[in-house]
């Protein structure tokens, strides 16, 4: 028995040769072997296999389990940078809105970095009588934002053959009476009513931390007064430009007065909502979102939902 753990020892934790171990324990290549058959055999050693897939597999059915919701999580290395890691996730979701996404649907899609990226990595699907809408506006003082959008959207539009309606009003308004007048004009209300029959929302999470930076904070939308506003009003992330607090609460947060994107309780009544998010930085805008009812299915990194399954 201590031949055969000596042998064992060498062999898997030392990395050396049966050869080598052979003339450490001055005997044949083939007592070595049969050492190390021996050790398995009595259970001094225990060989196992960690597959990725049912790791995986476990991690989901415990955020299911924990948070009703529907986890596809991501396999990646902890050395992969948060770029690389983003992409490695959009190329999962792009796979999984094909599954989602049928005919005679209304799809609602928010821009951003994420959702930027996911457009380039669509699996075509052909459907009829489908249509993308804007989840929210993208203009700001720098740019009417119609051409980021829009590339977003018909990218969506063409990978499933379908119609897209763009939202040409700004990101915020500088008045909220502006936006309640604007909200009584036909050609938004059109919009709107595309919106208000959602099949499917699609959409990332913004935070002013996360390390690939989400466009709402780095895009010229926010002025220094809407920070220390969005500061004093403790918001933690946003949806579409709307922004939340670490207990999902949002009403009152002064920014959202002003935002095009869609209240939090309209989105709740849509039946699939789809989040796509890496990155631990993401932690705190993610949890907030899942505790606020806010995502039905999410797609996201290993390591991230490892930080989601520990919280206490």
């Amino acid at each position: 028995m201590t031949a055969a753990l000596t042998a064992a020892k060498l062999y898997y934790l030392q990395d050396m040769t049966m050869d080598a171990i052979a003339t450490e324990l001055g005997t044949s290549r083939s007592s070595v072997s049969r050492l190390l058959s021996h050790a398995r055999e009595t259970g001094l050693v225990d060989i196992r296999i960690n597959s990725p897939i049912e790791r995986v597999g476990q991690l989901e059915e415990q955020l299911r389990t924990r948070y009703r919701v529907a986890a596809h999580i991501v396999p990646i290395p902890g050395i992969v940078n948060e770029v690389e890691r983003l992409e490695r996730v959009v190329l999962t979701a792009g796979r999984l809105l094909s599954q989602f996404v049928e005919s005679n649907m209304v799809v609602g899609i928010a821009w951003g970095s994420t959702i930027s990226m996911l457009s380039r990595s669509l699996v075509p699907k052909e459907t009829h009588g489908t249509t993308f809408v804007q989840l929210n506006g993208a203009g700001n003082v720098q740019t009417s934002g119609l051409e980021y959008s829009s590339d977003i959207l018909q990218r969506f539009g063409a990978a499933f053959g379908a119609q897209v309606e763009q939202f040409p009003v700004p990101a915020f308004f500088d008045d909220p009476d502006t936006r309640e007048a604007m909200w009584r004009e036909r050609s938004t209300r059109r919009v709107l009513a595309f919106q208000s029959t959602m099949d499917i929302a699609v959409f990332g999470l913004g935070s002013p931390e996360a390390e690939v930076p989400s466009r709402v904070y780095v895009g010229g939308y926010l002025s220094r007064d809407d920070y220390r506003s969005l500061r004093e009003d403790r918001a933690i992330g946003d949806v579409a430009t709307v922004f939340f607090r670490a207990d999902g609460s949002w009403k009152d947060i002064r920014l959202n007065a002003r935002s095009t994107g869609p209240g939090l309780d309209r989105l709740r009544r849509v039946p699939r909502r789809v989040c796509i998010v890496s990155g631990a930085a993401k932690l705190g805008s993610l949890r907030a979102a899942i505790g606020a009812g806010l995502v039905t299915d999410v797609v996201l990194d290993e390591s991230l939902a490892r930080l989601l399954a520990e919280e206490r």
